[in-house]
């Protein structure tokens, strides 16, 4: 079978089916999902029952995959592959982690607006997420489309941030949330990253709004000033037409563009299990070989 796409939000997302995601994929396969990529931005895939080492050999045909925070944090893992990042509130014992463990604190920068791994260079392509286990109500992930974000601003101020960078950095959420105990040698582990705020996305060719909540400074404006007008561009970028949200269901996969959309976690029970399981590739040359 080849590649079907359903389009699920009148300006992004589309549910993908047709293929067999825990088999190899063929080049053309890959070159199918990545031109749909580069259209929707995000893709929903139903049903798909994929192990541990399918998802990352499913990640591969993408880029060379990254572990994003886990170069500051260097913490006690329960899943056997460094390359799997762990979107759960369960400890490395595998026990639902205590309300305040530094386990459920990313869990709450994860419902911050973001997209991965926007503080290093290279910064992150795509993100596959896959459902495990879900809670009894809530968990829902949002996502929004920076590409239609650019669109709908206002002529003066797309003329306003036609040049302005911003400087993105790995520990803003969390100093954000007030875990602020990080060595020097922590706050280096992955230094900021700086990208244009009014930016071209590769894959599309389209302008986008380059904001998120790793965003914390505007290169050359006072900080008070530029965190205020960042937020002023993360609130535009993230009204309510401008935003799918997925209900999960064991043995979705979803993949997403971090150069073209934003994605926030929603609240639910943390005393309940819900397990996710993310892979990430960066956004190198080899990507964009991958990609052609």
């Amino acid at each position: 079978m080849s590649l079907q796409l359903k389009p699920l939000h009148p300006v992004f997302v589309a549910e993908a089916s047709g293929l067999d995601l825990t088999q190899p994929l063929a080049d053309r396969d890959v070159r199918a999902i990545n031109a749909a990529m580069n259209e929707y931005g995000v893709l929903v895939w139903r049903g798909q029952p994929l192990t541990a080492q399918q998802q990352i050999d499913f990640a591969k045909h993408f880029g060379p995959l990254d572990i994003g925070l886990k170069r500051v944090f260097k913490r006690p893992e329960r899943l056997p592959d460094e390359r799997l990042i762990d979107i759960s509130n369960v400890d490395a014992q595998g026990n639902v982690a205590r309300r305040d463990s530094p386990k459920n604190l990313s869990n709450f920068a994860n419902q911050l607006w973001h997209s991965d791994s926007s503080f290093m260079d290279p910064r992150a392509a795509y993100s596959m997420l896959h459902c495990v286990v879900k809670p009894s109500w809530g968990g829902d992930t949002e996502f929004a489309d920076l590409r239609n974000a650019y669109d709908t601003l206002d002529e003066r101020t797309k003329a306003e941030i036609q040049d302005l960078k911003a400087e993105h950095f790995a520990l803003h959420t969390r100093i954000l949330l007030g875990d602020d105990a990080y060595t020097d040698e922590q706050k280096k582990e992955i230094p900021p990253a700086v990208w244009p705020i009014a930016d071209t996305h590769r894959g599309s060719g389209r302008k986008v709004l380059f904001v998120g909540v790793h965003a914390r400074q505007i290169l050359g404006w006072p900080t008070a000033e530029s965190r205020v007008y960042l937020l002023d561009l993360l609130e535009h970028a993230t009204r309510r037409e401008n935003v799918y949200t997925h209900k999960w269901e064991i043995g979705d996969l979803v993949i997403w563009d971090n150069r073209s959309t934003l994605h926030r976690g929603r609240r639910y029970d943390i005393s309940e299990r819900r397990e996710l399981r993310r892979t990430t590739v960066n956004d190198t040359p080899e990507a964009m070989l991958l990609a052609a």
